[in-house]
C-alpha cells in the first residue's frame, strides 16, 4: 500500500470517504501484517466504514488479530469475517462501539466465535439461555468472564439493528437476572451450611426489576430470608444475611476481570440503616406503618427474579395491594411531585445540561409521570400494572388515562434517549449519565444512531428536541387526559372514566372532585377560540393549583376570571402569549381568599401578572401614586365619586402588592422563591403604608374641594402612627393617626376646629362606605387623652398637653409618628415639636423605664385572647412583635437623643442602627429581627389566605397548610412550621428578657 505516493493518496482519500478521521493512522494499520490477506479488499473497508467509529473498528480488529493463537486462528478468524456477513457486521460494530468490549476479546480471542451465527432462538435469548451461557461459571472471575461473553452478543445485536433499545435493555435485565442466579449459587456453594438454614428470596428493583436494564448500572435489590423447617428465626437471617452479601460482593467486587455492576440494596426498608435481610412480616410490618410515598413508587418494579422464586412470590403478592393504595395517601402527588424536584436541585450545575437521566427533559421525567398515573389508576385497572416503563405507557394510552399523541411522542423520545444512553455507557462500560463533551465521542454516539451526515449537529439536535417533548409532555401527562374526559371533542380517543377522572382529581389534592370536573367541563367545552386556548393553559393551570394547599379554590377562581374575562381578547392573548402570567394567575387564585377577592371585584387587574404594559408587580412609588389620585380626584362630580376612585386605585394597588407577596413566596418556574424573607415583609410594608397615605391624601383633598373649594381656613396634617407611621403596615392593619391643624392668618380659633373637625369626619365617612372597594378604617386612639380627647387639635394645643401632661406611653408612641398627608410644613414643625419628647436629652429615667415594663407585661396578660396559644401568638406571645418592638423602641427612648441612627419609625432600620451603635451583640440583633421578620410574614399569610386579619395560625387544616405553602413549608410540613416558629420566637424572647426585662441570661 505504500509503494506509490498516488496510491497512497488514492487509499487515504477512501478512507476519509468511508469515515475514518485519522486516515494516516489507519493506513498504517491497514499494512500491518495481521491484515495481509485483506490489504486490497473492498468489503473491509466497507464494512469499517458502516461502523459508528471507523477507526476503533480497525484499531480493535488488530488487536484481535494479534490475539489469536498462531496463524491457523488468524486464517480462520479472517476467512470467517470476509465470507460472512452477519459476523462481519456484528464483530465489527461492536469493536467500532465499545473499547471495553474490544478490550474482553483482545483477553478472550476465542470469544469473537460466539458471534459467528445465530439461531432463530439465539435472536431473543431470554433467562434461560442466559444462565446456560453462565453455566460453567464456578467462582467470581470466570462469571465475569462468562457475563461479557454474554454481553457481547447482546451489543453485537443491539449496534446492527437486530433488537431494538427496549428488547435491548429487556435481554440486559435478563442477563443481570441470571448472573444474580449465578453469584447466589456460587455463595451457596461456599457456605453450604448457611444455605441449609434460610430460604432467601432475591428481589429486583428499579430498572431490572421493570425489565428495562442499562448496559452498566446498579442492580437494585431487597432481600426477603426466612428460616426453613425446625430453623431459628434469627439464626436463619444471619445465615441469609451472609449469603446476600457475598452474592453482592461477587458481582460488586473488582478483580483482574473488572467488575460486573455494583448490587444495591439502599431501597429496602429504612435503607442502609436497615437490615440487609428482613423476614416477610417484617417487611410488611414496615411498609404498613413506617413506608414513605416513594417507596410504593419503588415497588411498582418489584419482581423475584433469584433464590427462592416461591417466596419471593409471596413477597410481590403481600406487598401488591400496598402499593395501589398509595395515591390514596395525604399529599400523594406533590410527594412524588417534590421528590422529583429534589432530584434536579441535586444535580450539580455544571452537569444540569449534559444530564441525560435525571435533567429536565430527562428519562426520569417520562419514568415519574408514568409512575405517578400508575400508582393512581392501577388500583381499578390491572392492566396498568406493568415495571416497564414503555409497557405501562402503552397500557395507559390503551386506556384513555394518556392521550395517544402525546404517549407515541413520549414513547420516541424515551426510545431515543435510552439508546443515547446505552451508546455512552457501552463504550467504557462505565456507569454514567451524561453526555460527553469530546467532539470524537459525539461524532461516534451520532453515527451510531444513524446520524451520519453531520454526527455531532444532528445530534444536540435530536436529542434537545426529544428533551424539549418530554419537558413539555412529562407533566401536562397527568392532567390533559382530565379535559378530553369532560371537553366532549373529538371521537375515536379513548378518555378517562368520569371514576377515573374523580380518582385523579382526587390524588391531586381536590377535596370536591365532582365541582372540579364541572369546572373543567365549563372552561373546556365548546368550539370557541376562548375554549381552545383555555384547554391548551389548563394542563398546567392544573399543576399549578396542584402545588397548592387548595386546589378546589384556584380551580373556582380561575373559572370566575375566565367567565368575567373569557370574551376580552386581550386576557386570552395575556394568558397564552406572556409566560409569567398564567403561572402567577395560578399562584395569587389558589393562594387564599385576599387576592382573588381583591381580583373578582375589578377582574381586569389581571393585566398586572403579565410582563408588558400592565405595569408588573412592582409598587408603585408614593408620589406616582398621589399623582394617579390627585388626577381621579379632579376629575370627580363631587367627593363620594372622588373618593370612590381612590379607593379604587386602592384595591388595584393592594392586589399588586399581595400578588407580588405570593409569587416571591411560591416563586416560579422561572424565578426561585424569595431567600431574602425580610425583603418580602419590607415590600408589602413599604407598599401598603405608601398606599394608604396617598389615599389618605387623595381623601382629604376631595373633602377639602367639596367643602370649601381650594382652600381650607386652617392648615390640615395627618401623621401617621403605629405601623403606618412605621412603614410596616399590613394587609388588615388599620390607619394610627394623629390629626393636628393650625388656623390660617385672620381666621377665628372657633371656625378653624370646626373645619379641622368636619375634614376628619368626612374623611372617616367617606372611607367607610359600602361598596366594592375594602374599607379604610382611620384609627385615631392614640391622640392626647384618647379616646376622651379631641380628635383634632391646633399644633398649640398638642404643645400645651404635652408639655404638661404627656405620660410615658405617650413618648413611646409618638416613637412612630411621621406626616403621611395634608400641610407638609405643618407635619414637620409637628415633629419638630413632638422630637425631645421621644428621644429625650437625659434618656430615661428608672422610674419611667419601669412604667415601661409594667405596661408591657400588664399588656400580654390583659390584651391575649382567651384560649389562644401565647406560643403561637405572632403579636402578643412571647418572641412575637410586641416584644421585639418594645425591646427596640426602650432603645429609641434611651440613647435616641446621642444616636442620630436611631431616631427612625421604623423597627429593622432602628435594630440595625442598635447594632452599629454597639447596643446589642450582631447575633442577638439577627435573633430579634428573624423573629419579627418571622412574625410579620404570619400575620400577611392569615390575612392572605383567610381574608380577614389575625395574629395566630389557623387552625383550619387547609388554611394552616397554606400559611405554610407561603411560608415556604411543602405539603403536610405544618407541624414542622410551628415547631420552628416556636424555636424562632423562644430564642427571641430570650434577648428580650435580658434587654428589655432586665434579666440575667
Amino acid at each position: 500500500m505504500t509503494a506509490a505516493p498516488g496510491r497512497r493518496s488514492s487509499t487515504f482519500t477512501r478512507l476519509l470517504r468511508h469515515g475514518f478521521t485519522d486516515a494516516s493512522a489507519a493506513e498504517r494499520l491497514l499494512d500491518s501484517p495481521e491484515l495481509a490477506p485483506l490489504r486490497d479488499d473492498p468489503v473491509l473497508l466497507e464494512a469499517l466504514g458502516g461502523t459508528a467509529d471507523p477507526d476503533l473498528a480497525l484499531l480493535g480488529l488488530v488487536r484481535l488479530l494479534e490475539a489469536q493463537q498462531g496463524p491457523g486462528a488468524r486464517r480462520e478468524l479472517l476467512d470467517t469475517l470476509i465470507a460472512a456477513k452477519p459476523l462481519r457486521d456484528r464483530l465489527l460494530g461492536v469493536l467500532g462501539a465499545s473499547t471495553a468490549l474490544a478490550d474482553h476479546l483482545a483477553r478472550h480471542p476465542d470469544d469473537w466465535q460466539a458471534l459467528v451465527m445465530y439461531e432463530a432462538y439465539d435472536l431473543h435469548p431470554g433467562v434461560e439461555e442466559f444462565e446456560a451461557g453462565l453455566a460453567e461459571a464456578t467462582d467470581p472471575i470466570s462469571l465475569r468472564v462468562a457475563y461479557r461473553r454474554c454481553l457481547l452478543s447482546i451489543a453485537a445485536r443491539d449496534v446492527c439493528g437486530t433488537t431494538g433499545v427496549a428488547e435491548s435493555a429487556a435481554e440486559l435485565a435478563d442477563l443481570a437476572t441470571a448472573t444474580l442466579r449465578a453469584a447466589l449459587g456460587i455463595a451457596e456453594a461456599a457456605a453450604p451450611e448457611d444455605a441449609a438454614l434460610c430460604r432467601l428470596a432475591v428481589i429486583a428493583m428499579g430498572k431490572c426489576g421493570g425489565h428495562e436494564l442499562n448496559y452498566v448500572s446498579d442492580v437494585d435489590v431487597i432481600f426477603v430470608g426466612e428460616a426453613t423447617e425446625g430453623t431459628d428465626e434469627t439464626k436463619a437471617v444471619r445465615a441469609a444475611t451472609r449469603l446476600a452479601s457475598h452474592m453482592m460482593r461477587i458481582c460488586s467486587e473488582t478483580t483482574v476481570e473488572g467488575s460486573i455492576w455494583p448490587v444495591d440494596a439502599n431501597l429496602r426498608p429504612e435503607g442502609r440503616n436497615g437490615p440487609l435481610v428482613r423476614t416477610l412480616s417484617s417487611h410488611l410490618a414496615y411498609y404498613q406503618r413506617w413506608a414513605k410515598t416513594w417507596e410504593f413508587q419503588a415497588l411498582l418494579k418489584a419482581r423475584p427474579v433469584a433464590g427462592d422464586l416461591d417466596l419471593g412470590a409471596e413477597y410481590v403478592a403481600a406487598v401488591q395491594p400496598l402499593v395501589w393504595k398509595a395515591a390514596e395517601r395525604e399529599n400523594f402527588v406533590p410527594d412524588v411531585q417534590k421528590m422529583r424536584r429534589r432530584v434536579v436541585e441535586n444535580i450539580p450545575v455544571a452537569e444540569v445540561d449534559r444530564q441525560l437521566k435525571l435533567g429536565p427533559g430527562g428519562l426520569r421525567d417520562v419514568e415519574f409521570a408514568v409512575q405517578l398515573l400508575q400508582l393512581v389508576h392501577g388500583r381499578a385497572d390491572t392492566s396498568l400494572r406493568s415495571g416497564t416503563t414503555l409497557d405501562a405507557l402503552r397500557a395507559l394510552a390503551a386506556g384513555g388515562y394518556v392521550g395517544r399523541a402525546d404517549a407515541a411522542q413520549l414513547d420516541e423520545a424515551y426510545r431515543f434517549l435510552r439508546s443515547m444512553e446505552h451508546r455512552i455507557q457501552l463504550f467504557r462500560l462505565r456507569r454514567t449519565h451524561l453526555v460527553p463533551e469530546d467532539e470524537a465521542e459525539l461524532r461516534r454516539i451520532g453515527r451510531s444512531l444513524g446520524l451520519r451526515t453531520d454526527p455531532v449537529a444532528d445530534l444536540h439536535r435530536e436529542w434537545r428536541r426529544h428533551a424539549g417533548v418530554v419537558r413539555r409532555l412529562h407533566e401536562k401527562l397527568f392532567y390533559r387526559p382530565l379535559l378530553d374526559a369532560v371537553a366532549q371533542l373529538a371521537t375515536g380517543e379513548a378518555r378517562l372514566s368520569t371514576e377515573a377522572a374523580r380518582e385523579r382529581m382526587v390524588a391531586l389534592g381536590y377535596a370536591d372532585p365532582a365541582a372540579a370536573l364541572r369546572h373543567l367541563e365549563a372552561l373546556a367545552s365548546g368550539v370557541t377560540r376562548k375554549a381552545a386556548i383555555q384547554r391548551t393553559l389548563l394542563p398546567v393551570l392544573l399543576g399549578w393549583f396542584a402545588d397548592s394547599a387548595d386546589p378546589d379554590a384556584g380551580l373556582l377562581n380561575f373559572r370566575k376570571v375566565s367567565d368575567a374575562l373569557g370574551k376580552t381578547p386581550w386576557y386570552l392573548r395575556l394568558l397564552r402569549d406572556e409566560g409569567a402570567a398564567a403561572q402567577n394567575l395560578a399562584r395569587v387564585l389558589s393562594a387564599g381568599r385576599l387576592a382573588p377577592d381583591l381580583l373578582m371585584r375589578a377582574p381586569e387587574a389581571v393585566a398586572l401578572l403579565g410582563d408588558g404594559d400592565g405595569g408588573g408587580l412592582e409598587p408603585r412609588p408614593r408620589a406616582h401614586l398621589e399623582q394617579e389620585i390627585y388626577a381621579a380626584v379632579k376629575r370627580a362630580d363631587g367627593d363620594v365619586q372622588a373618593v370612590t376612585a381612590a379607593r379604587g386605585v386602592r384595591r388595584r394597588e393592594l392586589f399588586r402588592t399581595a400578588a407580588a407577596d405570593i409569587v416571591g413566596s411560591y416563586g416560579t418556574e422561572e424565578q426561585p422563591a424569595e431567600a431574602d424573607q425580610g425583603a418580602l415583609v419590607d415590600m408589602v410594608g413599604g407598599a401598603v403604608s405608601d398606599l394608604t397615605a396617598a389615599t389618605l391624601a387623595g381623601t382629604l383633598r376631595a373633602v377639602v374641594r367639596e367643602g370649601w373649594g381650594d382652600d381650607l381656613p386652617t392648615r390640615f396634617a395627618v401623621i401617621g402612627m403605629g405601623r403606618f407611621g412605621g412603614h410596616e403596615l399590613g394587609y388588615g392593619s388599620d390607619a394610627d393617626v394623629l390629626f393636628v391643624h393650625e388656623p390660617r392668618d385672620g381666621v377665628d380659633e372657633r371656625e378653624a376646629s370646626q373645619a379641622a373637625n368636619k375634614v376628619v369626619s368626612e374623611m372617616r365617612r367617606l372611607l367607610q362606605i359600602p361598596s366594592a372597594d375594602p374599607p379604610l378604617l382611620i384609627d385615631a386612639d392614640l391622640r392626647p387623652e384618647g379616646k376622651s380627647g379631641p380628635l383634632v387639635r391646633t399644633l398649640t394645643s398638642y404643645a400645651a398637653y404635652y408639655r404638661r401632661w404627656a405620660l410615658t406611653w405617650e413618648s413611646h408612641a409618638l416613637l412612630r409618628a411621621e406626616p403621611v398627608a395634608g400641610d407638609e410644613d405643618l407635619g414637620r414643625r409637628f415633629i419638630e415639636l413632638i422630637d425631645p419628647l421621644r428621644y429625650p436629652a437625659d434618656g430615661l429615667a428608672d422610674e419611667a423605664v419601669r412604667e415601661i415594663r409594667r405596661l408591657k407585661a400588664r399588656m400580654e396578660s390583659e390584651r391575649l385572647p382567651r384560649g389562644a396559644d401565647p406560643k403561637l401568638h405572632a403579636k402578643l406571645g412571647p418572641g412575637g412583635l410586641s416584644d421585639v418592638e418594645w425591646t427596640v423602641q426602650l432603645m429609641q427612648l434611651r440613647h435616641g437623643s446621642a444616636e442620630p441612627g436611631l431616631r427612625t419609625t421604623r423597627t429593622r432600620e432602628a435594630l440595625a442602627a442598635a447594632r452599629a451603635a454597639g447596643l446589642i451583640t450582631d447575633e442577638d440583633a439577627a435573633t430579634l429581627d428573624e423573629a419579627w421578620v418571622l412574625a410579620t410574614r404570619v400575620r400577611n399569610a392569615v390575612m392572605l389566605v383567610r381574608g380577614r386579619a389575625g395574629d395566630t395560625f389557623p387552625t383550619e387544616p387547609r388554611e394552616l397548610a397554606a400559611v405554610g405553602r407561603y411560608l415556604g413549608y411543602g405539603p403536610g410540613h405544618a407541624g414542622d412550621m410551628l415547631d420552628a416558629y416556636r424555636r424562632t420566637a423562644r430564642r427571641a424572647r430570650g434577648v428580650v428578657e435580658e434587654l428589655f426585662y432586665g434579666a440575667e441570661r
